[in-house]
């Protein structure tokens, strides 16, 4: 049985109890990248006080889902860039003594007034400042909903408490860290457009917040208070929708007391496969991340990939091929599996991904628009957040939420304190026409009323000889599902520690636009002998930095119980939280 000897490394053998097995080899491979260690519980996110918030409620007793939704709660208010309750997103829950996973779905859904044509003008052209940045561009959230019902059928603290380092940091405020100063300094011409927004950003005199000033959100503070009083109802009924419907109804949205009231959470089956002695377990359609991490580690699972070598032109010529395929498959097959019969068994198997593997030419790269979408199946889919935790019982959370862009739509809800998401860009606005994320879209995508927009959000847990072993996820738009598949095969394949997993350089490409995007860190050589290849890539040794792809945040159980985090590094502020 082949050894996960990787999460025995030198540092952790220094650190690690007298009971640790001696005798384990210990790798060496990118031991300059060290994870946070702990022993009896972990949460990793973007920022720094929604990480500390979740550690608080593991310290007060609290589990890893009780820990989450703090943690989520936390977000809204310190990571207004896409930390939310105006948007929605996936919980992906492992409950340790039932050795079960639940998939938890509270992506945004349709309001009614909703249908296809919605952002078409009157040429039929997608109208898209419409569909991004108008009021009738924000589903119905789902984020407040899907927190507290997690909270009450998985959690053991009561809501109330498990909220409260939330409502202290709105309430009295918190010092504005570097990377929220920058952001809300770069954002603010599109900010500032909204009366409400500005005032919840900005000062006064419309001055951009700097680093280590008190931002107070008193408006947030009341809203997150009326959801610990009152539950998912504190937000879904009473003065908070009053305010969300006044918000639409003075600005041409389409949001309802009806659509607030008949918002419900989907739990789901969660998306399964093994890859060379792992499990690896994602979240489902209306999450296209799960169904296409799986299908395309079912493709690469033939390859030797460990011997061509880490990140080698070999490697990166056959991990981007599968991506096109994977990514052709989605544009047809994904999307609300309530509204759209997604073929998730056709999609994920290994026979399916033989036949792909045999079209993938190895020594040449097969240009994008001569890959379409499988015709038939065999029988039988920018800014987000990411946060990880487990427990000192074996509990895990992968959580990925989000507004859609960077702040949503920019707008917020007057007298209520929070962001509006702009999800509804998801949808295929037009079959054919691709979204802000450069992503096509077909039928099974399509607007219609009560429905949840297609999501590239992928939470993952690997599990290894039945136990848990990793909890990921990531945000990044359509880079989400490469970014993760990339990091788990750095686990898997490369024996990496979450660290070095996480520090890796990444690659992406999307089926269309027919690019390789490839991040610093490859070798000017690599990128020649790929471009040679056919791949569409810089070799501009002048400008080889395209952006950075994702922002993973991990934890990987040890075989001795000790807990490894890594919160990357590519986003400014991110923080492991530990003890």
């Amino acid at each position: 049985m082949r050894s996960i000897s990787f999460v025995i490394l030198s540092f952790l053998f220094v650190f690690a109890p007298a009971t640790a097995q001696q005798n384990t080899p210990l790798i060496t491979y990118n031991t300059q990248h060290h994870p946070t260690l702990a022993r009896n519980g972990m949460v990793v996110s973007q920022e720094y006080f929604a990480s500390e918030a979740g550690l608080e409620i593991l310290r007060a007793g609290g589990n890893a889902v009780d820990a989450a939704v703090a943690t989520g709660f936390a977000l809204a208010v310190t990571h207004p860039q896409a930390g939310n309750i105006g948007g929605g997103g996936f919980m992906m829950v492992y409950l340790k003594d039932q050795d079960k996973t639940i998939a938890i779905d509270y992506r945004e859904m349709a309001p009614k007034a909703a249908h296809r044509d919605l952002f078409l003008d009157a040429n039929g052209d997608v109208d898209n400042a419409r569909a991004r940045f108008s009021y009738q561009s924000t589903g119905v959230p789902g984020t407040v909903m899907g927190l507290t019902q997690a909270l009450e059928k998985y959690g053991t603290l009561p809501l109330d408490k498990v909220m409260a380092p939330a409502i202290r940091l709105a309430r009295d405020g918190f010092e504005v860290p570097w990377a929220l100063a920058d952001s809300l300094n770069r954002f603010q011409q599109r900010l500032k457009s909204d009366e409400a927004t500005a005032k919840y950003f900005y000062k006064t005199d419309g001055t951009p917040y700097v680093a280590g000033e008190l931002l107070k959100q008193t408006d947030l503070a009341a809203t997150l208070q009326a959801v610990a009083d009152n539950g998912a109802k504190g937000f879904y009924e009473g003065w908070v929708a009053d305010k969300i419907v006044a918000t639409m109804q003075a600005n041409d949205g389409i949001i309802t007391h009806d659509d607030l009231k008949n918002y419900v959470v989907r739990e789901r089956e969660a998306v399964s496969g093994t890859y060379r002695g792992f499990k690896v377990v994602a979240m489902p359609p209306p999450s296209s991340g799960g169904v296409h991490v799986v299908q395309m580690l079912n493709v690469l699972e033939g390859w030797d990939v460990k011997g061509l070598g880490h990140n080698s032109a070999d490697y990166l010529h056959r991990l981007t091929e599968t991506m096109k395929y994977a990514y052709a498959d989605r544009s047809k097959y994904l999307g609300d599996p309530d509204y759209f019969d997604v073929p998730v068994e056709a999609l994920v198997d290994k026979g399916y991904a033989g036949s792909i593997r045999d079209k993938i030419k190895l020594e040449k790269a097969t240009p994008s628009t001569e890959i379409a979408p499988a015709p038939s199946l065999p029988y039988e889919s920018n800014d987000t957040t990411h946060f990880s935790v487990v427990d000192r019982f074996g509990n895990m959370v992968a959580n990925t939420y989000t507004l859609n862009f960077t702040y949503g739509n920019g707008k917020s809800v007057a007298g209520a304190g929070f962001l509006l998401n702009n999800e509804m860009d998801d949808f295929s606005a037009k079959v054919g026409v691709a979204n802000a994320f450069g992503l096509l879209g077909g039928e099974a995508n399509a607007i219609e009323a009560g429905k949840r927009p297609l999501s590239s959000m992928t939470p993952v847990f690997l599990f290894k000889d039945g136990k848990p072993l990793m909890t990921t996820g990531s945000p990044g738009g359509s880079t989400i599902i490469t970014v993760v598949l990339q990091t788990i095969l750095n686990v898997m394949d490369f024996d990496m520690n979450p660290a070095a997993a996480t520090a890796a350089p990444r690659i992406h490409h999307q089926w269309f636009p027919d690019r390789l995007f490839i991040e610093p860190g490859h070798s000017i050589d690599t990128r020649r002998i790929l471009k040679a290849m056919g791949h569409n890539v810089n070799t501009d040794a002048n400008s080889l930095g395209d952006r950075v792809l994702g922002s993973t945040q991990s934890i990987v159980i040890a075989p001795n119980g000790i807990l490894m985090g890594a919160a990357d590094p590519r986003r400014p502020g991110s923080h492991a939280a530990a003890f």
